[in-house]
């Protein structure tokens, strides 16, 4: 996990590498898979939500297109104090990391797909309609003798 300093003057200050960083710098560590850390220089309060809300703002500023929309947000926003609340947290998260799996294997079937040679695809094609017919095949044969 990387951790950082958050300034009064609003500077960020990667402690790790000795440096001031900027929220995009901070967004770029964690596209790149790190989990980050934010801490207020002189309270010491984590400041970490605020900074991953402000990342996912200014994405939006630019233009992109909204993941939380203001339906989902005004939901969540229902949901605080709520005796659900805890386990709406937990199911979203749960949810989220559900579908990562689903996109990794999916990504993972694709470029297993897309790295094959050509050939191979069609003989392992082959191979496949092959095997379904001699199943089928047989399964019929084996229905006609039992009659």
């Amino acid at each position: 996990m990387r951790k950082f300093k958050k300034y009064p003057n609003r500077r960020l200050y990667d402690v790790q590498e000795s440096r001031y960083v900027t929220v995009e710098d901070l967004r770029k560590i964690i596209l790149a898979g790190d989990a980050i850390s934010v801490q207020d220089s002189k309270s010491e309060k984590d400041l970490t939500r605020t900074v991953l809300l402000q990342i996912i703002s200014e994405q939006e500023g630019e233009g992109h297109e909204p993941i939380l929309t203001n339906r989902v947000l005004e939901q969540l926003i229902r949901f605080y104090g709520d005796a659900m609340q805890g386990m709406v947290g937990r199911y979203i998260e749960q949810s989220i990391m559900t579908f990562l799996e689903h996109q990794e294997r999916y990504r993972q079937r694709m470029q297993d797909f897309s790295g094959a040679e050509p050939l191979n695809l069609m003989r392992k094609a082959l191979e496949q309609n092959m095997e379904f017919w001699n199943r089928f095949t047989n399964s019929s044969l084996d229905k006609k003798r039992r009659e």
